[in-house]
């Protein structure tokens, strides 16, 4: 009879230790799928910021290249003018 009795304790055993160790199991996978999802949410509310910060810089970049690119036209007409001008000054003291 000892037998049949050391027989039903180790297979109590078993079941206990695998009812526990699948109930560690689960909790740690919870854990880890929380976290990750966590991780995975900040993520992307951190791009989010990020992405306006880099809208932002660009469409500030555009303008300040708009406005260098007319200022460069403006000054190159001016050059011009001054150009043409100087041409018709010379043009009167060689003549």
């Amino acid at each position: 009879m000892k037998s049949k009795s050391t027989k039903k304790d180790s297979k109590g055993f078993i079941g206990n230790a695998m009812a526990k160790t699948k109930k560690f199991v689960v909790k740690t996978n919870d854990l880890a799928l929380a976290k990750t999802e966590e991780a995975v949410t900040t993520s992307l509310e951190v791009t989010a910021q990020w992405q306006m910060v880099a809208d932002k810089a660009i469409k500030g970049g555009l303008k300040l290249a708009a406005n260098q690119q007319d200022l460069v036209f403006d000054i190159l007409n001016e050059l011009k003018d001054h150009a043409v001008e100087g041409k018709k000054k010379f043009r009167k003291l060689v003549a």
